[in-house]
């Protein structure tokens, strides 16, 4: 009996001991994966990048780390919150020049070029390429294209808005005017404007117009005409298809007979065309803001008019996010930007609470993105999602080299001086080139 008691006493020690042990791993494997935690630290902005009213601004981020996380336990995701749009870039460089930047940040327009050329963005080419899961004909070309600098991508797109044009069908419909179809051409969108620009109350002075807000820049793009070399050293300026442009948007303006068009015309209804953007189109389309902007006459959006040397493309905005070249984790980081920026399920998700563009095609044409797109939209006045995704197929994104904005505000000070008539037409293409490329050579 006491041999048995012995035994007992054995069998309990061991099992007390193997409970002790197996506590102790749970505990230290529970330590370990805290101890092992990984933090990819991420930069935003609140608000919405296009300048429109917004609703949860990080939703969209908010659900794609979710995502990563739930596929990654031992990898958190961080970021500040209530960064503003406006305060976003002066934040970001405060954070730069201590060397404590996010791992992967939002990068605004502006800040591209610079932040490519100082080396702060990561090169991610090699991180691309030798990725299996990752192929870049996933996208729409300009929305990639637009995180490259000098044939290398160094960013990767979030979302992206293409420029359409903003057709009044209550004026037209008033002048007897049918809305133009797609692949209507300049010629069309000046013939429209010469017939709709009068005085409606015969007071001598013309307060119904064709067009406000058109510019130069967006008849360039429509007309197939590249600004600058890819080198950004030499620019195109005495390009025959600029001095078509010009002459184009100097009889356009003439269809105004001198009046100078307001935003308030506009607004009142006076006018027949405006560009805006994809998000103005989706903010101001559904109620409740329909309501509040323009709710004086029915309207939609159509593609952009085309140049005879052209086709309808637009000019495309994208929000890039891109990896810092000082990042101790790239390799989880790179994973992470792929979430946000190539994830299928991220990318379907976004027109439900942004009004952007999905930058995946895949995504834009999905049956989410159409639901979303169409959601609110009222009655016969929905969008066709095809031609959203013609759009942005063709679109065209701006050069990227580090003196390209500098050079923008020189030529177009120098072009509208043009178009208004300021200086003669002869031979101003050929001096504006000349000073272009003398400011980008030296």
């Amino acid at each position: 009996m006491f041999r048995n008691i012995q035994q007992k006493n054995a069998k309990l020690l061991l099992c007390i001991a193997a409970l002790l042990i197996l506590s102790a791993l749970f505990f230290y494997n529970r330590y370990a994966q805290k101890q092992e935690q990984l933090v990819i630290r991420l930069g935003l902005f609140s608000g919405s990048n296009w300048n429109v009213p917004s609703g949860d601004s990080y939703a969209a981020i908010d659900n794609a780390i979710k995502n990563f996380e739930n596929i990654h336990p031992n990898v958190k995701i961080t970021y500040v919150s209530g960064i503003r749009k406006q305060d976003y870039a002066e934040w970001l460089a405060e954070k730069v020049l201590d060397g404590s930047e996010p791992d992967i940040f939002m990068v605004l327009s502006d800040d591209f070029n610079l932040y490519s050329a100082m080396g702060l963005l990561q090169n991610l080419d090699t991180l691309a390429e030798s990725d299996p899961s990752f192929d870049t004909d996933a996208y729409y070309p300009a929305s990639l294209d637009y995180g490259q600098y000098k044939h290398s991508q160094y960013a990767l797109p979030f979302e992206s808005v293409p420029t359409l044009m903003f057709v009044n069908k209550t004026l037209l419909a008033r002048e007897n005017i049918a809305i133009p179809e797609n692949g209507w051409t300049w010629q069309d969108f000046i013939d429209i404007c010469r017939r709709v620009t009068k005085d409606t109350d015969d007071d001598g002075v013309p307060d119904q117009f064709g067009y406000y807000d058109y510019t130069w820049q967006q008849a360039a793009a429509s007309n197939g005409m590249q600004l600058f070399r890819d080198d950004g050293k030499f620019s195109y300026f005495a390009d025959s298809k600029m001095a078509e442009t010009l002459k184009f948007m100097i009889d356009l303006k003439k269809t105004n007979m001198g009046h100078t068009v307001t935003a308030k015309d506009f607004d009142m209804g006076n006018v027949a065309f405006r560009p805006f953007t994809f998000a103005e189109y989706r903010t101001y389309k559904p109620y409740p803001w329909r309501i509040k902007k323009y709710s004086s006459f029915e309207w939609d959006c159509i593609e952009m008019p085309a140049g005879p040397s052209g086709s309808n493309t637009s000019e495309l905005n994208t929000l890039l996010i891109g990896m810092s070249s000082r990042s101790s984790h790239k390799k989880m980081a790179w994973e992470f930007l792929k979430e946000l920026c190539y994830s299928g399920k991220t990318q379907r998700f976004l027109p439900s609470v942004s009004q952007g563009v999905p930058v995946i095609k895949a995504a834009a044409e999905s049956d989410e993105a159409r639901q979303a797109l169409l959601y609110d939209a009222p009655g016969d006045e929905k969008m066709n999602l095809s031609i959203i995704s013609n759009i942005m197929q063709s679109a065209v994104s701006p050069p990227k080299f580090q003196k390209y904005s500098l050079a923008m505000l020189m030529a177009d000070s120098e072009i509208k001086k043009i178009i208004d008539e300021i200086i003669p037409f002869n031979n101003a293409l050929n001096k504006i080139q000349k000073k272009i490329n003398d400011f980008l050579q030296n």
